[in-house]
């Protein structure tokens, strides 16, 4: 889930900073591989039976077939509603500022095939901006339609084409930030990176082609371009983080999937490449995302499930403007390089109590007129979450729906490249240390 954050007065700079810095935060919390009991009603399976801890975090190697074959599998016992709700309360209470408790989330997800070649994903997210006020938005989306039992050789294969709305959220092996929605808190993000200011993340629409051959080497290919702003503004999203004008926008995925029934393990690459233009009259830039990611899953006979993923990225930017700084003669630089990598541990006892631990990095080059007040953009830190989800399970009171009760602990080590003053403030002003951006968490989330 978001947070919109909403530029203030100069005057209250120190509390806009302070609250860029937590609005990752419920981000963090919250990794968008839930269990949807649509599906578990769809194909008879239990929630369990997709994800490793009956409601996320991480997908099973049936989970993830079940996506690449477009969300179509079904028990045939007759028309299922493909619909489903979900309700989330938090308690956030951060190192600086006022607690909070509130509803936080309330979404309605329409999700299932519509015929063996065509199914889909779609999710609409009524959210609480902090204000008593909700504000309803067009969340993810995956459209599919796939090609099944294909034979290449002696070997079967399948082509599909997603049509989605957040680069990386198709993935099957939920590996990248889209996916699981833990994508670092960030000065200056990649695009493949939700936590980034201007993010692509359902601000952009495209279609891309995917392959699976052997059940293990996965490729896709595909285009996005940037949403209207009014019609972002029309599916509940700010005009401030608009992504800009895109052109000439590449898409690219490969993969090689390993399932041993025991254990599974994955290796991949991801790729992006656009021409922006932020603001949208203004000058092109150009952007390259370039990523690795790999992980390992242990299954064994369900009762000790452990998982570590670690995704790296790489963005190349070339800016449109090189703007002078305070000092004369200081120039912002042409170009620049920012890295996001995060590395996740989860282990989960029975599929119903888990623990999940982040290690969430984001740097870039120098570049003092750009990164105010060091130059800067470096980011690190961390999060620790315990949750227990009792249902989803085929032995549990209810196979097709689930809690989840979770706690999240964020612990920030680095913001602006600094521990100390990240935001600069002159002596004798309020200072805001890197550990003045922790915040706990308490969340519960229903799905029915």
């Amino acid at each position: 889930m978001h947070t919109s954050l909403h530029r203030r007065a100069p005057c209250r700079l120190r509390k806009l900073h302070l609250w860029y810095g937590l609005g990752a935060l419920p981000l963090l919390a919250a990794p968008a591989a839930h269990a949807v009991p649509a599906y578990a009603r769809q194909t008879g399976a239990a929630c369990a039976d997709c994800h490793a801890g009956s409601y996320g975090p991480a997908l099973t190697p049936y989970g993830m077939r079940f996506k690449m074959n477009g969300y179509t599998e079904t028990d045939g016992n007759g028309t299922k509603i493909p619909a489903a709700v979900q309700l989330v309360g938090t308690h956030l209470v951060p190192a600086q500022g006022q607690s909070t408790t509130d509803l936080s989330e309330a979404d309605i997800y329409l999700a299932g095939r519509v015929s063996d070649e065509v199914g889909g994903y779609v999710k609409v997210e009524v959210s609480n901006n902090g204000q008593n006020k909700f504000t309803t938005q067009l969340s993810d989306m995956d459209l599919r339609y796939v090609a099944k039992d294909l034979k290449i050789g002696n070997k079967d294969a399948l082509v599909g084409v997603s049509v989605n709305n957040n680069p990386g959220f198709d993935d099957p092996v939920d590996a990248l930030p889209a996916a699981t929605e833990n994508g670092p808190p960030t000065v200056s993000g990649t695009l493949l990176n939700p936590s980034s200011s201007n993010t692509l993340a359902h601000r952009v629409i495209g279609a891309t082609v995917y392959a699976v051959y052997d059940n293990s080497w996965y490729g896709e290919l595909g285009t996005y371009n940037a949403l209207p702003t009014s019609l972002q503004y029309n599916l509940g999203y700010s005009l401030g983080g608009d992504p800009g004008k895109l052109s000439n926008t590449v898409y690219g995925r490969f993969a090689y999937m390993k399932d041993l029934k025991r254990q599974f393990f994955s290796a991949g690459l991801v790729g992006l490449t656009t021409e922006r233009q932020l603001p949208r009259i203004g000058p092109s830039e150009h952007v390259t995302d370039v990523g690795y990611d790999a992980t390992y899953q242990y299954l064994g006979n369900r009762d000790n499930i452990f998982q570590l993923a670690y995704v790296n990225i790489m963005e190349r930017r070339r800016y449109a403007t090189t703007p002078f700084g305070p000092v004369p003669g200081l120039v912002a630089l042409p170009n620049g390089v920012v890295h996001d990598q995060t590395l996740t541990f989860t282990y989960t006892f029975k599929q119903s109590y888990g623990v999940t631990v982040s290690h969430l990095v984001s740097s870039g080059t120098h570049d003092i007129v750009r990164f105010v007040p060091y130059g800067e953009p470096d980011t690190r830190s961390n999060s620790i979450t315990v949750f227990w989800t009792p249902f989803g399970k085929d032995d549990s009171w209810t196979s097709i729906a689930n809690l989840k009760l979770a706690a999240t602990w964020f612990l920030f080590d680095t913001y602006n490249g600094s521990s100390m003053n990240v935001f600069g403030a002159p002596p004798g002003a309020p200072m805001t240390n890197a550990r003045d951006l922790n915040a706990f968490l308490v969340s519960a989330s229903v799905a029915f």
